[in-house]
């Protein structure tokens, strides 16, 4: 049964808290997928994506379904079977890029690093001297650990060969810069439900002329429909838009306002929120005897990850604060699993007395 009353403090991996403007726009009228009306709102959440993610690219725009979406919008419709690709692999999202390239035919390369450590530029360097490679994948807030790829180092290493450069930004988008013009990265996708505080259902994505001179000149049908960019950009972009796929309208609703709330505070402001949240809590874990996983200087701000103890069952804490303080944190995953929480501090989730009411939950149930 929904609980009507109290309302759960999102502190996981996501979704995030939503705010109630966000919520109010959901609840709106639905109108058609093809109304005129609804059509400004979509040529509106384009251009606000554009900001968002730091770009002037065209095609920008929300594919229906969640972050898993955008990523696999990003790969079928640049891979083609023998295509080389190299994936940069520090965690659980590098492994599902490398999947979903292998399930496409092609000749998928891991770069891999240890969990809980950033991707090391340098030898990004040198797979890129040793071969040659139609395309380059990298998260870059990775979500399994709490690491964040300086993907601003490996951009220029990238744009120095003839391979398109792909980059997940589902964790980061809205709470630390994502400057997909800056780095120079030709497809980059995203989620509604991290530091966007909307909804899960909707994938930002962007891609640069470069990446659509490519689409435009595959030699075999891009192997998903409902994905198809060549197809969607019919219905996202001209004045007269084709039919593909029924929209979400709530759901394009709610990431209006998203955005609306995210450019009307500033995007440096909402940078610097996370980053004080993040500092919060990094400041009071040591007195209740707990450490974070992650060096200092590649911790992500809006996602935590949090050493479990000896002795202490990582389980039962997690179970406790949503039973005891109805207050959500993450487990780990792989072969972090049973060693750490993730502690999400995303969009309307990164505030200070979210942060406090947490440490004062955490020191009760430890």
């Amino acid at each position: 049964m929904l609980n009507t009353v109290t309302e759960t403090l999102l502190m996981g991996p996501g979704p995030s808290l939503v705010s109630q403007s966000v919520r109010d726009a959901m609840a709106r009228p639905t109108i058609g997928h093809l109304d005129p009306r609804f059509i400004a709102i979509m040529d509106e959440v384009k251009s606000m994506l554009r900001t968002a993610m730091e770009t002037g690219n065209d095609l920008t725009i929300p594919l229906s379904g969640t972050g898993s979406a955008g990523m696999e919008a990003s790969f079928v419709n640049f891979v083609e079977p023998g295509d080389a690709v190299l994936v940069l692999i520090n965690g659980v999202f590098g492994l599902r890029m490398r999947e979903v390239a292998s399930r496409l035919g092609a000749k998928v390369t891991a770069l891999e690093f240890d969990w809980g450590q950033p991707v090391v530029p340098g030898r990004v360097r040198a797979a890129l001297a040793a071969g040659s490679y139609d395309l380059v994948a990298v998260v870059h807030a990775e979500t399994s650990t709490g690491v964040r790829n300086p993907v601003e180092e490996i951009a220029p290493i990238v744009a120095g060969t003839d391979a398109l450069f792909l980059v997940d930004t589902v964790t980061s988008l809205g709470g630390v810069p994502v400057s997909v013009d800056a780095w120079g990265a030709d497809i980059v996708y995203s989620g509604t439900q991290k530091c966007l505080s909307c909804p899960p259902g909707l994938a930002p994505l962007t891609v640069s002329e470069r990446g659509r001179d490519r689409l435009r000149r595959r030699t075999s049908p891009v192997p998903n429909w409902y994905l198809d960019l060549t197809l969607l950009t019919s219905y996202w972009e001209g004045a007269k838009r084709s039919y593909h796929h029924t929209a979400p309208i709530n759901m394009i609703y709610a990431l209006h306002q998203a955005l609306a709330n995210l450019i009307d505070e500033g995007l440096d402001a909402t940078h610097r929120r996370h980053a004080a949240a993040h500092e919060r809590l990094a400041a009071g874990l040591p007195r209740l005897g707990l450490s974070m996983l992650v060096d200092e200087g590649s911790r992500l701000p809006m996602l935590n990850a949090v050493t479990v103890p000896e002795g202490v069952d990582e389980a039962s804490i997690r179970r406790r604060l949503l039973e005891e303080h109805d207050i959500e944190i993450g487990a780990g995953l792989g072969p972090l699993a049973g060693k750490i929480w993730r502690v999400g501090l995303m969009g309307e989730t990164a505030r200070s007395e979210h942060v406090d009411r947490l440490l004062a939950a955490l020191g009760d149930v430890l």
